[in-house]
């Protein structure tokens, strides 16, 4: 059970779209302290700003018991989790500078708007001087741009677009999960030796900034090692029933259906897609074949045996053996009675690098954090050696290529690891076309 916020006043749902751009300014009442926010008294919040409805909220609701697990480990709780394999020491389990951790929760609905107005509230009426979560790039590039107004720290949750860290990146934001452009580095390799250089690819993607960027990353990746592109079809964010889409596909010569969605998308595109017989098919003298390229164990879990051989990334795994990954399966099984997700596990190792960065800093000021998050190399959090790049703030560190498991031995066991893809080979100049047309900028302490 996650347990009900500290407080939710005030907060805001109003409907909006994906990916849209900001509405008129957002005014933030200044004071006169050094920042915005500035934590009085023994304690501080934390605003977790999570979809609890709309296609993305299981995995919301896994971030949710991810962030509520970080909480528990700062203030002294618990086993302490990867506090004690993470090479920083500077968090001693009380809170973050002797002060208790709290929080206050906001539902993004996967909408913008609605992301924006819950981040607005909390930092506004609740005092929140870092806002973390959302599973939308479209989400994670609003919030990102409202926290940068405001002058509040925004550590993002799952965002995957190229432009999170690309052309929509700020100084007041931070991504510790990977991109497009470093799935689609590590998945084409795979994909030339699984399936061979003479291949057509048709794409359904959603229409937003990351599933245009997923397919943008994947079909250059593809087309490289000598793949054609048959199509690329948008889908919309609220769509549940694909079949529409799914008719094309088998009146095309294409012998792949790259499937560009994530969470309940996902399911039933994939879930239409095998009920319309296409891993059945052979087309060009082929195996038909489909790709996920954003995989993640809720959506194993919700596609059922229809994941079974396919390939796609993640950012993480509980499979993993690295003594991070061990600490935290273990911390958070003992407190749910099953394994985190990669949603989970990213907020969690984000809520814990804000507070280190803090202790390092001496200081709750945005850009004391962001001095100390710049360039912050830093193992122990179950990704292996991560650097937070300085140019970009995006973080570089090795990349899973798994598969659907053809006997899994539990509802959990979903899916295999078969290529843990070094971080060189998946990291990029921070002026590389993919992301070029944004600027950092300086950090905002909204004083």
């Amino acid at each position: 059970m996650i347990k009900r916020p500290i407080s939710r006043r005030g907060l805001i749902k109003t409907a909006g779209v994906v990916g849209a751009g900001l509405a008129a300014p957002h005014l933030f009442i200044r004071s006169a302290n050094a920042y915005f926010n500035e934590p009085k008294g023994g304690t501080v919040t934390l605003g977790f700003n999570v979809p609890q409805s709309g296609p993305y909220a299981d995995e919301g609701a896994d971030e949710l018991r991810a962030y509520e697990l970080a909480v528990e480990h700062l203030n002294g709780g618990g086993d302490g989790g990867m506090l004690n394999t993470f090479s920083s020491k500077a968090l001693k389990g009380n809170g973050i500078l002797g002060k208790k951790v709290e929080f206050v929760t906001g539902d993004t609905q996967t909408k913008s708007d609605a992301a924006r107005a819950s981040a607005k509230s909390m930092i506004e009426k609740d005092g929140a001087i870092m806002i973390t979560g959302g599973s939308s790039s479209g989400v994670a590039v609003a919030v990102q741009s409202l926290c940068q107004e405001a002058g509040v720290i925004f550590m993002a949750g799952l965002t995957h677009s190229n432009d999170t860290t690309g052309k929509d990146k700020k100084a007041n934001g931070f991504r510790h999960f990977f991109n497009g452009y470093m799935s689609a580095a590590a998945l084409a390799p795979v994909l030339k030796n699984a399936y061979g250089t003479d291949r057509k690819a048709y794409h359904l993607t959603a229409d937003y900034t990351w599933g245009w960027t997923q397919q943008e990353s994947i079909a250059a990746a593809t087309e490289a090692m000598g793949w054609e592109t048959v199509n690329n079809v948008l889908t919309p964010l609220a769509a549940t029933d694909f079949s529409a889409y799914i008719t094309p596909v088998l009146q095309s010569d294409a012998d792949v259906l790259v499937l560009n969605h994530y969470g309940g998308n996902m399911v039933n595109s994939l879930t239409n897609a095998v009920q319309f017989g296409l891993r059945d098919r052979m087309v060009n003298g082929k195996n038909f074949e489909i790709i996920v390229p954003l995989y993640s164990r809720l959506m194993a879990k919700g596609a059922g045996e229809n994941v079974k051989g396919i390939f796609g990334s993640t950012n993480w795994h509980w499979s993993l053996e690295d003594e991070g990954s061990v600490a935290f399966v273990q911390s958070f099984g003992k407190k749910y009675g099953f394994p985190p997700s990669q949603a989970a596990h990213t907020c969690y190792v984000q809520t814990l690098l804000y507070a280190d960065a803090v202790e390092r800093g001496g200081s709750f000021n945005p850009c004391s954090v962001v001095e100390a998050l710049e360039g912050f190399e830093f193992d122990g959090l179950g990704n292996g050696p991560t650097l937070y790049r300085a140019e970009d703030h995006q973080c570089f560190k090795d990349v899973l290529v798994v598969k659907g498991k053809e006997n899994p031995t539990s509802e959990f066991d979903l899916l295999e690891i078969v290529e843990v893809t070094p971080a060189a080979q998946v990291t990029y100049p921070p002026d590389h076309p993919m992301f070029a047309g944004g600027d950092l900028g300086t950090c905002n302490p909204g004083a």
